[in-house]
């Protein structure tokens, strides 16, 4: 990549983390001001690994996302109205505010749902893939997944799979260290799940999850191999989620120090330091995601409920 190439994408590259910074954050404050219905949980300090992945895929490939899945939808381009309002529950939203944070979809840039059960998105993927081949196309799918989820037998069950018949998925664990409050590292011998990897023939790799640019290589190289029909790849993205494991948790489990160490080498700073944009261009980029946040809000707060007429449509009753 010439150093050009590489202005570029970090350009790209920080508007789609920025973007998914404020996107975030601004959900947290529709939950302060109790205008959401549920619970989010929120992508605060991760948005390397879902814009360093998405970066690697094309349009036609299809994702299998998580509870904590906002930033995968704003890193594929996902429509920021329409998911700001169905996280509001607001009939203009992507499933007319029946799917929530939760539940958000966006078919339309090949995401096959968020799921609310942990590691319930490993087997739908995987289904995906063995479509793809089963078909004869040549679409990609990615599976992203949080640490916990990779004691789940949907992991096994998927990974082994997909590795006996070389499907075209890539597993990307988001390994944040924690499953709600549960420390990975208190009841996992092996808490780097990549090595897990050479247990089903497969490869497997750890890389820093907040270096997007580190990311993305990886993510280019597993997901090329796969459209090529090499067959899986797990790539486990060391990172750090900022806030509890909602957003009304406030994380206490969890030492001072330890918080403070990971948010000092988060995804924006990473990319800063790389001396790649100005701070101008920096400041152009913030002051274009602003305006685009602040619309996003004013279109889901301004947004009507669905009718109640509307309950029973568009789901499968008996």
């Amino acid at each position: 990549m010439t150093k050009q190439e590489q202005k570029q994408k970090a350009k790209e590259f920080y508007t789609i983390m920025y973007r998914t910074r404020r996107f975030e954050e601004e959900v947290f404050e529709f939950y302060k001001r109790g205008l959401m219905p549920g619970l989010a949980h929120l992508y605060l300090g991760e948005e390397a690994v879902a814009a360093g992945v998405c970066g690697a895929l094309e349009e036609r490939d299809f994702i299998g996302s998580t509870h904590r899945g906002h930033g995968h939808l704003v890193s594929r381009g996902a429509d920021l109205n329409k998911m700001m309002a169905e996280i509001l529950g607001k009939a203009t939203g992507y499933s007319k505010g029946k799917g929530g944070s939760m539940h958000i979809m966006a078919m339309d840039k090949g995401i096959l749902g968020a799921n609310g059960i942990v590691g319930g998105e490993i087997p739908i993927a995987t289904g995906s893939a063995y479509a793809s081949k089963y078909m004869g196309t040549d679409e990609v799918t990615v599976c992203f997944f949080g640490d916990s989820a990779s004691n789940e037998g949907t992991f096994h069950e998927s990974i082994n799979m997909a590795a006996a018949w070389d499907l075209p998925i890539v597993y990307v664990v988001e390994n944040n260290l924690y499953g709600i409050s549960v420390d990975i590292r208190r009841v996992t011998k092996e808490y780097h799940i990549a090595k897990r990897a050479a247990g089903y023939g497969i490869e497997g790799i750890t890389i820093d999850g907040n270096d997007v640019f580190k990311v993305y290589e990886e993510a280019q190289k597993a997901v090329e191999k796969a459209r090529k029909g090499g067959g899986p790849t797990i790539i486990e993205c060391m990172t750090y989620r900022w806030q509890g494991h909602h957003v009304g948790d406030p994380g206490l489990y969890r030492p001072e120090e330890e918080v403070e160490e990971w948010k000092a080498k988060e995804p924006l700073k990473i990319l800063e330091d790389k001396k790649l944009l100005t701070d101008e261009e920096i400041a152009e980029i913030k002051e274009m995601v602003e305006k685009e946040i602040q619309e996003a809000c004013k279109f889901a707060e301004e947004s009507p409920y669905p009718d109640m007429a509307e309950a029973y449509t568009d789901v499968f009753v008996d």
